[in-house]
């Protein structure tokens, strides 16, 4: 690489930090109001992907309750909540609209040369020019797809899953205003200054992102960069520019790690993707330094996901250029997979590189066409659109223009199965003013943000969209309209999770997968290995099968341990398979059993789950249930209560538990999110608003149902495909990614040329695709505690007060529940859901019907307030849209493990994707969204064949000199040889690694640690004081009757330690719950102090390392001194005379 390009980034990367530091000032004052970790970014972008100085605060890992009082806002929302930030949108000012405004300032800071550093005023000079395309505005007022001279402002009837009547007569539904007017009504002009706008500037060395809605051929003009003529070669890039230098290893690690949590991978092992990749190329010993190197690119990612991560700050993860072939590897694979720069990022742009192409090496221009637009649909297209822009120079190597992607739809709107209906009447309150008063027509809940969720980046970290954290405070009301007791409540809900985890012991359980893990005290203590390499992890393939099979056959295993009802899913916790005799579980959850009862007595579930030819998981609950009977006295309302769960089941699964697989149904098990469930205020539906729009808006072709398909079920030999529409309109493509849900494939009515193959329909037909419906009751005022954010009502039998099981079946889902929207629909809204039989039932009901039926119900349970009748009313019927033909997939009982994974492989160059093909998390949006970024990265694979690992992928180091030699100057002396002694590279850092550890703990036996801002980790959760002060109990508990051999029952101390969570009173819970929040408090006033004490900190440390090192003149070399006071910070020339290094240049003193 020529030096002028290495100063060019060099100067860049500087000036963007110097461009940080002068914003730090006012970005210091939103600390309080970070929800996680991971979005410091949005706080102080500067101190998250540039070398910082030791006083940097650590981010926080606790949850800021106060900044949920209001609206409970996104944390992006709530830092513009801050006193200082100028009154906008009643002070919930937008935060991209900050963003946009630093943008245009930081694209004009990236003149090569330009060293001058800006002053803070320039800054805020620079902010002051007014941006009138608020995004976030833009997604919420109107669906941008409406836009487009190819769509109507009519909904078309046949395209709407939904049925809508007015109170007051009858009412048309429109979707958008007049084309030509809908991004101009609500364009909000900036104020004209703002002390945040550069609050969520990133500090990436990168060019910042635009959001600005863009015209198709506006979109893709680059960058007025210099040119460069070569390939970006990762070998000659510098290492170690993306460590921050003056941030503790071990935070650095730590922050490394829980961005490849928050990344859905596991930070001390390889994917098993990337196990296929480096099987025959990378050894265990340097396992560690690949994993160290990809959790640092993440890293990057995760705390400012507004721009996209570059080769230079991929390669700068690594320790050292040793290490730089396994940085290149980690980037192509992070980045083809859709693990880093995705969403709505503008990504680098290499279309402006000079590439020699000789004309009979260029193609024509090839086409992708993505059918469904949707959030596979959509996010496949982004992908693609992103890839091919960071791509382009290696496709023009081979002749190719980065391929045309389109995108079909066969309705007038985008989404597919996530529909923000529009209200009739917009007059919101407890909303932001841009925001529209809708309601859920399909998907309706982010199913945690937490570990890996990619909706996270885009809904907080990269469109601020505000939203509304859930919370089970829910009220079960029993059929006649009286409150169910809490304490029956619960024993029947602990009976409920014991009848499905009998259940569970009939589970398939897959074949163990090869597990490579590097060195995780290594890794946790942000180090690299040292040493040459060993063999090849491919080549202990057979003794890692065989030890994950032996691990799989251990007796502990993921079990259900509780039921989230705001999702109807089961919470999985570690515990044995070995159950407990039924009555004995029974008599601990407070149940008496009947007379007569031996409590050895069992349940005894073969007849149903090995009797059967395709056992289900209805049959085995049922069957569990009728047994139980025999062991308790159950009554009537005991079988409504069991029956409720049963419907959440449902409602979870979209099917009546009798069509659900016994050993499959729950196969994505182990792959849920953590966090908080959340709903978006104004509409689900602005999340793929954004993803068509920013950062360009997309090739959208809407109101084109798709009839016929033709495509070469080869695909190797160039042979293209033909998509022919409903309106008689044929286009080409080379390829095809078809999105559409697994009910139309189903259904069959996509013709395809050739028919798809055997492997491919028989997992079409043996997977199940189910229906769930909702009534939407919109009213002038509340009648329901707006504070709940749901309730539930028990449904009586067919036959009333029976004890049959069988006699629940078709009603127990029919409002079964009801959520309550009115924080999110800015409006007084009910959503009443319908799960299992009653979603088919209502599918061929009238409205009126099913209106009466469901007020009828809400005037038993609210019998002291007046229940009018709704002003407007929705019903869906899911299960008669001809573009979706139901809800989402279910494991069928005839299913097949894999089935998933069939539906997602490719025919020829006809690619699937959507929810049903994405094994580890179906039925969900951001299954969907994932399944998208899986088939853009095989499209690319097609186009630039698999990822080259270089050869070797790790140099090794020459050891000129075998035997042992002491290389200080000192003690080359000493010896009196005048030959040089050589030191290898691997015994220079073995040394300094040695003298470091040395260092620092004299440093903490003097001072001890480092302040940590985030205070114990003891507040962040009840449930965790709670297994600190018992686990010494369960420990004894866990360790009777064990084996002695055993030397880690950690999981069944777990199991015990949560078995006894889910059986303690609510008063007990209470306490703990009150001492976590005592513990928060603690931590706020710990951060009050932070910064003076950790700059106090900061001082005595170096002094006891200047200490350290003139008691040990001869330790380091001159060069190895003054490159150790660098990474700290500390620039300044040491003195080699008395004085080896004076401290910081206002303690300088000669010594002359």
């Amino acid at each position: 690489m020529a030096p002028s390009q290495v100063l060019t980034r060099d100067v860049q990367s500087a000036k963007r930090r110097k461009i940080g530091d002068s914003m730090s000032t006012v970005q210091s004052d939103t600390t309080q109001n970070m929800v996680s970790w991971f979005t410091s970014p949005f706080k102080n972008p500067l101190k998250t992907r540039n070398s910082t100085g030791g006083g940097i605060s650590k981010p926080s890992m606790q949850y800021n309750d106060a900044m949920f009082e209001s609206n409970n806002l996104s944390s992006i929302s709530a830092v513009t909540q801050h006193p200082s930030v100028p009154a906008f949108n009643g002070g919930k000012r937008c935060a991209l609209e900050n963003l946009a405004q630093s943008i245009e300032l930081r694209k004009d800071c990236r003149t090569v040369g330009n060293h001058d550093q800006p002053s803070s005023q320039d800054v805020v000079e620079a902010s002051d020019s007014s941006w009138d395309d608020g995004p976030r505005a833009a997604i919420q007022a109107t669906d941008t797809s409406d836009v487009t001279s190819r769509m109507g402002s009519i909904t078309s009837k046949a395209s709407v899953p939904s049925s809508h009547t007015s109170a007051g007569g009858p009412f048309i539904k429109v979707e958008s205003e007049d084309s030509e007017n809908l991004l101009r009504t609500l364009k909000p002009r900036m104020p004209s200054s703002s002390s945040l706008s550069s609050q969520l500037s990133a500090a990436k060395s990168t060019t910042p992102i635009d959001l600005r809605p863009q015209k198709p051929e506006e979109a893709a003009k680059p960058a007025k960069v210099s040119p460069r003529s070569k390939r970006i070669r990762f070998n000659e890039l510098r290492p170690r520019t993306s460590i921050p230098q003056n941030l503790a290893p071990t935070e650095f690690a730590h922050q490394s790690i829980h961005a490849a949590y928050s990344s859905r991978l596991n930070p001390f092992a390889l994917h098993q993707d990337e196990y296929r990749l480096l099987r025959d190329h990378l050894s265990q010993l340097h396992v560690t330094a690949y994993l160290n190197i990809r959790n640092r690119i993440l890293r990057l990612w995760v705390r400012n996901p507004l721009v996209g991560v570059t080769p230079e700050e991929a390669a700068g993860c690594a320790a050292s250029s040793r290490w730089l072939n396994l940085a290149e590897v980690a980037y192509e694979w992070l980045l083809r997979n859709g693990y880093i720069n995705f969403g709505c990022v503008e990504v680098p742009d290499t279309s402006h590189l000079k590439v020699r192409v000789y004309k009979s090496k260029r193609y024509r221009r090839k086409t992708i066409v993505v059918v469904g637009a949707g959030m596979a649909g959509l996010g496949c297209a982004r992908q693609l659109e992103a890839l091919f822009r960071q791509y382009h120079y290696r496709l023009s190597l081979v002749g190719e223009e980065p391929p045309k992607v389109i995108v079909l739809e066969g309705r007038n709107r985008i989404g597919g199965r996530v529909y923000s209906h529009p209200l009739h009447n917009q007059t919101a309150a407890r909303i932001p003013e841009h925001a529209r008063c809708t309601a859920e027509m399909g998907a309706h809940i982010i199913t945690g943000f937490d570990h890996g969720n990619p909706l996270n980046m885009i809904i907080r970290g990269q469109l601020a969209l505000h939203f509304h954290l859930l919370t089970d405070n829910s009220t079960l009301y029993d059929s006649d309209g009286r409150l169910i007791d809490k304490q029956q409540d619960s024993m029947v809900e602990s009976l409920y999770n014991d009848i499905l985890d009998r259940a569970s012991i009939y589970r398939h359980r897959s074949a163990g997968l090869v597990n490579v893990e590097g060195d995780k005290a290594f890794i946790e203590a942000g180090r690299d290995p040292q040493g040459e390499a060993d063999a090849m992890i491919g080549a202990t393939e057979k003794d890692r099968m065989e030890e994950s099979v032996r691990a799989g056959s251990d007796q502990l295993e993921n079990v259900p341990g509780g039921m989230d009802k705001l999702t109807g899913k089961a919470h999985m916790v570690m515990g044995s398979r070995k159950k407990t005799a039924p009555a004995l579980a029974a008599q601990a959850m407070g149940w008496k059993l009947a007379s007569n009862v031996l409590a050895s007595r069992d349940l005894n579930l073969d007849a149903v789950a090995r009797g059967m030819e395709n056992p289900t998981l209805g049959a085995a609950m049922d069957e569990a249930v009728k047994q139980y009977q025999f062991l308790l006295d159950l009554s009537p309302q005991d079988m409504r209560l069991i029956n409720w769960h049963y419907a959440n089941l449902e409602y979870a699964n979209a099917v009546n538990l009798s069509k659900l697989s016994l050993s499959g149904w729950d196969q994505d098990t182990g792959n849920e999110f953590e966090g908080q469930h959340a709903q978006v205020v104004g509409g689900y539906q602005q999340v793929p608003r954004g993803i068509l729009q920013y950062p360009s808006q997309l090739d959208l072709r809407t109101r084109k149902a798709v009839r016929r398909i033709s495509y070469d079920s080869d695909g190797h030999h160039g042979g293209t495909a033909r998509i022919q529409c409903d309106d008689g309109e044929v286009i080409d493509a080379d390829r095809i990614v078809l999105t559409t849900p697994l009910g139309i494939l189903k259904e069959g009515s996509v013709i395809f040329d050739p028919p798809l193959p055997k492997w491919k329909l028989e997992p079409i037909n043996r997977l199940g695709f189910g229906t769930l419906n909702k009534i939407v009751l919109v009213y002038d005022k509340p009648f329901w505690d707006v504070e709940q954010d749901m309730f539930g009502l028990l449904r009586e039998s067919d036959i009333p007060g029976s004890l049959d099981q069988e006699d629940y079946v078709e009603n127990r889902g029919k409002f079964y529940l009801f959520w309550n929207c009115i924080k999110t629909s800015g409006r007084p809204v009910l959503i009443a859901l319908m799960a299992g039989e009653a979603a088919v039932q209502a599918e061929s009901t009238e409205d009126a019907d099913l209106v009466v039926g469901v007020t009828k119900e809400l005037r038993r349970m609210f019998k002291d307030t007046k229940v009018p009748t709704p002003s407007e009313t929705i019903v869906t019927r899911w299960g008669n849209d001809r573009f979706a033909r139901g809800t989402y997939s279910y494991v069928g009982p005839t299913s097949l493990p894999g089935d998933y994974d069939v539906m997602a492989r490719a025919v020829g160059n006809l690619h699937f994707a959507g929810e049903a093909t994405c094994g580890t998390h179906p039925a969900t949006v951001h299954g969907a969204y994932i399944s998208g970024l899986r088939a853009a990265s095989e499209i690319i694979e097609e186009f630039l064949k698999p990822i080259e690992v270089p050869s070797p992928l790790v140099p090794g180091t020459i050891n000129v000199d075998s035997s042992p030699k002491r290389t200080s100057q000192k003690r080359r002396a000493e010896e009196g040889s005048g030959a040089p002694v050589v030191e290898t590279e691997v015994a220079k850092g073995a040394r300094l690694d040695a003298l470091e550890r040395d260092i620092v703990a004299t440093i903490l036996a003097e001072i001890g640690q480092q302040p940590n801002k985030v205070g114990s980790k003891k507040g962040s959760n009840p449930f965790h004081l709670y297994s600190m002060e018992k686990w010494e109990e369960c420990k004894q508990r866990a360790s009777e009757g064990r084996d002695n051999s055993s030397k880690k029952p950690t999981n069944d101390i777990r199991s015990i330690v949560a078995q006894m969570w889910k059986g303690e009173s609510e008063e007990t819970k209470r306490a703990f719950r009150a001492k976590t929040t005592s513990n928060r408090l603690a931590n706020h006033e710990n951060a009050a102090t932070f910064d003076a004490r950790l700059a106090s900190w900061n001082e005595r440390a170096l002094a006891i390392r200047r200490k350290y090192l003139e008691e040990r003149p001869n330790a380091l070399s001159a060069e190895e001194e003054q490159s150790m006071w660098k990474n700290l910070g500390v620039y300044e020339q040491p003195s080699r005379k008395a004085k080896r290094m004076s401290g910081y240049a206002l303690k300088t003193e000669s010594r002359d």
